[in-house]
C-alpha cells in the first residue's frame, strides 16, 4: 500500500523555521521525484519544490527560494523541506507529492500556520 506521510507542521511565528518530513512506503522511493506543494486558504495548490533522484538536482518556486531548502534520504525514504524566514503568506496545508512518467502519489498534508 502506498503512503506519504507528512509531518512536522505546527504553529510558528515570523521569521521563525520549521522543518517538515514526508515518510514513504510502497514504492520504491529512490525511483520517483519528490515534490511539496501547497494550499493556502482559499487559494489553489501550489508547487513549491522538488527534488529529482540524485538528490542534487532541486527547483524551487521563486517565493521560496532563499527561504526553502528540499532534501532527501534515500535510506530512510524520506524527503524533507526545511522552512527559513516564514511569513504569514506561507501559512498553509503543504502537501508531499511523488511522481515518475505517469505515476503520482499524494500524502495527505500538514498545516503550517504563521502567525504572531
Amino acid at each position: 500500500q502506498v503512503q506519504l506521510v507528512e509531518s512536522g507542521g505546527g504553529l510558528v511565528q515570523p521569521g521563525g523555521s520549521l522543518t517538515l518530513s514526508c515518510a514513504a512506503s510502497g514504492f520504491t522511493f529512490r525511483n520517483f521525484v519528490m515534490r511539496w506543494y501547497r494550499r493556502a486558504p482559499g487559494k489553489e495548490r501550489e508547487f513549491v519544490a522538488r527534488i529529482d533522484f540524485t538528490e542534487n538536482d532541486t527547483m524551487y518556486e521563486d517565493f521560496v527560494k532563499g527561504r526553502f531548502t528540499i532534501t532527501r534520504d534515500n535510506a530512510k525514504n524520506t524527503v524533507y523541506l526545511q522552512m527559513n524566514d516564514l511569513k504569514p503568506d506561507d501559512t498553509a496545508v503543504y502537501i508531499c507529492n511523488a511522481f515518475r512518467d505517469w505515476t503520482i502519489y499524494w500524502g495527505q498534508g500538514t498545516q503550517v500556520t504563521v502567525s504572531s
